[in-house]
């Protein structure tokens, strides 16, 4: 298991003997749940009753990716953190945290991508979304799958190799925290184009935001390289259309005229504009 630390109290969780439960030497205590992960958000970091993507977003989410249509994200995804992570075969198991993991799609692709380089890692996802790590869950019981938030990692103190990062906001602090030095960060951005075929549908003026994490991870982290991945897809209308919709914060924005109007398209090309940024923790002063 992934070195995991006490939300309460920051020592290290160890696993009871049954398996299921995690207890720290000050005696707080966490319950596996049934669909086998662990819920280390306390009630005192949720900021609503619910926090995180609901339930329809995330099955959205999992449709429209095990369709297919961004696989060759996870490709580049996986290809870099083997090309990077390749010294650490020899590493009795090498950890690695799947940030704002979602529903668990690219945390898979990385396991399976691990395992067929032969590279024996533990391998832990992390979202505050209950209802994405309920799902996460029914994709691989060889990962750690945790409910928790990035603001506040429950992982132990300069104890990963690697940890991924994908569309969701940088936090350096937690993120720096957790990683040991020279631990790797890819974080994962959308370009100004990305799905610009879809917001000139929604938006009567499109805004094209270059967004770049290096300027808040520079105090922490070290630049190796960023590189740049499009491509074009095909969406046929009606349910994966919908999904796309849904699984974007554009979709959450718009009036249902405008939904309908979409969604009336037998089928929409899109451009996929993907940024991979690559950092290294730097050493403690």
């Amino acid at each position: 298991m992934i070195s995991l630390g006490c939300p309460v109290c920051q020592a290290p969780l160890a696993t009871a003997e049954d398996g299921r439960r995690l207890r720290c030497e000050a005696g707080h205590s966490f319950d596996r749940a049934r669909q086998g992960y662990w819920n280390l958000l306390l009630p005192q970091r949720k900021k609503s009753k619910d926090p995180g993507d609901n339930s329809e977003m995330i099955q959205a989410r999992r449709r429209f990716l095990d369709a297919g249509f961004y696989w060759l994200i996870a490709e580049r995804l996986t290809q870099i953190l083997l090309e990077e992570l390749k010294e650490l075969k020899n590493t009795p198991q090498p950890q690695l945290l799947d940030l704002g993991c979602g529903e668990g799609y690219y945390t898979t692709q990385i396991e399976e991508a691990f395992t067929t380089a032969g590279l024996d890692a533990e391998i832990a996802g992390l979202d505050i979304s209950r209802h994405a790590i309920k799902a996460a869950c029914k994709r691989s019981e060889n990962i750690d799958w945790l409910v928790g938030t990035g603001a506040d990692l429950p992982i132990l103190s300069e104890s990963l190799d690697a940890m991924t990062l994908m569309f969701s906001r940088v936090m350096p602090e937690p993120m720096a925290r957790a990683l040991k030095p020279g631990g790797l960060l890819l974080v994962i951005w959308p370009g100004p184009e990305h799905l610009i075929e879809l917001r000139e549908l929604i938006y009567d003026e499109v805004r094209k935001r270059e967004f770049n994490p290096e300027a808040d991870l520079l105090p922490l982290f070290e630049p190796v390289r960023t590189e740049s991945l499009d491509f074009k897809f095909e969406v046929d209308g009606g349910e994966a259309l919908s999904d796309l919709l849904l699984m974007t914060p554009h979709g959450h924005r718009i009036r249902q005229e405008t939904r309908d109007r979409i969604l009336a398209h037998t089928s929409l090309e899109c451009s996929a504009d993907i940024r991979f940024g690559l950092y290294r923790r730097k050493a403690s002063d």
